[in-house]
């Protein structure tokens, strides 16, 4: 081996020993600092960040196929999977986030300025037609569903799969086992270059769109991240300890940590179930729940959108003076549950449905629309922060539903330490 080899596989030794975590912290900051310095280098290096983005979203839908199809059809019987405890934690997270985002609310009223145009796009009319959507998605064509990243239809025929080859022949099974090894050790060389990835987003982002364009919606983007926080650190932990009776804070922290940060940055749920697997592997938890849970909650566990939809529907009643009585409210806090579990299945997200909320209120379509249009102005932010606070809390609450008996710890020591 060359000197210049034996350098160089030193130094990728060295990068190792650095938790991934920390290198993450560093490309950010290393991201931060080359767009103050140099705006235009900074949106050269932004190629990084799609790049990161693009690999995630390629090999997640394989994943989640392969992975859901394999653990049922592997599940001995008599074996618990424990999904309806996290299906619970999801429901009951998602209705507490939504009532959490109408208190804000009320607390902290903001009014906007509806001058923006209306946003392009066609919203949902009635919960009906969102649930409908979500109905059409599940029994999609399969290879559609996979070249669509549709992860609805992804569960649903990974679920029928895995029946139909509860049956076969061992040999088969084997087949399943070993594809979804191969497809796992793919993810975790695409994961290995998050703080490239990171660096490149978050010089591309800052160097691109600014904070400028925020700061005539800081009281709104406060309302809004501040609910996001509240879920996180106060909701979510005594969900948690309810369900475990233990301290959940070493829990809570490891899933900000591990999972959130990736997905503040890819902005993108599914993006970010490759992380979320890894992290329940190191967490020592049930593959055949988290394997199944994981992908469902990227697609129906969505505190930070039932937040979004019910903050900024609020926002436009308190703009144009129309009262919310708490009846109202309550039901927009269901609304905004149902509305943001059936998020993934509509074109555009958690802002699109905004104006189906609206209506609930009595506000016209296009003041919902405008709604919209000045939620892609704060997403830098706020759909940052709805996507890291629904990605972490998948792990959070699957970890909870499978946590192991007192006096074990919810999370090893090693994932303990910061």
């Amino acid at each position: 081996m060359t000197p210049l080899a034996q350098a160089a596989s030193r130094y990728w030794v060295r990068i190792h020993r650095v938790p991934l975590v920390g290198q993450i912290a560093v490309g950010m900051l290393l991201g931060i600092g080359l767009a103050l310095a140099w705006p235009a280098g900074a949106r050269g290096v932004a190629l990084l960040g799609d790049v990161f983005v693009a690999a995630l979203k390629s090999v997640a839908p394989v994943l989640v196929l392969v992975l859901v199809a394999t653990s049922i059809a592997s599940h001995k019987r008599g074996h618990d999977s424990s999904i309806r405890p996290v299906l619970v934690l999801y429901l009951l997270g998602t209705f507490g986030a939504a009532l959490v985002g109408v208190t804000a609310s009320f607390l902290l009223p903001t009014t906007l300025v509806l001058s923006a145009p209306a946003a392009q796009g066609t919203p949902p009319q009635a919960l009906g037609e969102v649930l409908k959507n979500l109905l059409l998605s599940a029994i999609t064509n399969p290879v559609k569903a996979l070249i669509e990243a549709n992860y609805i239809g992804l569960l649903t025929w990974g679920v029928a799969l895995g029946v139909a080859l509860r049956r076969a022949q061992d040999s088969t099974q084997q087949v399943l086992l070993d594809a979804a090894d191969a497809i796992t050790a793919l993810v975790h060389w695409v994961i290995r270059l998050a703080p490239l990835g990171i660096f490149g987003l978050v010089a591309g982002t800052l160097a691109s769109s600014g904070l400028g364009a925020l700061l005539g919606y800081a009281r709104l983007l406060g309302v809004i991240v501040g609910s996001m926080l509240a879920v996180a650190l106060l909701l979510n932990p005594l969900i948690v300890w309810l369900k475990t009776r233990r301290n959940p804070f070493a829990l809570v922290f490891t899933c900000l940590r591990e999972s959130g940060v990736t997905a503040f940055f890819t902005r993108s749920s599914a993006a970010n179930i490759p992380v979320n697997l890894a992290l329940c592997e190191r967490l020592g938890l049930d593959e055949d729940t988290y394997s199944v849970s994981i992908p469902l909650g990227a697609t129906i566990n969505m505190a930070g959108a039932a937040i979004t939809i019910a903050v900024m529907s609020l926002a436009a009643a308190h703009t144009l003076g129309v009262r919310v009585d708490f009846g109202t409210a309550l039901l927009l806090s269901v609304v905004s549950t149902l509305a943001a579990c059936g998020a993934s299945g509509v074109a555009g997200g958690s802002l699109l449905l905004i104006p189906m909320a609206t209506g609930l209120l009595g506000l016209p379509t296009d003041v919902g629309m405008q709604v919209v249009a000045i939620g892609f102005v704060i997403g830098v932010v706020q759909d940052s922060c709805e996507t890291a606070l629904n990605s972490s809390t998948d792990v959070l609450f699957t970890a909870a539903a499978l946590a192991p008996p007192a006096p074990a710890p919810l999370v090893p020591a090693y994932l303990r330490e910061v």
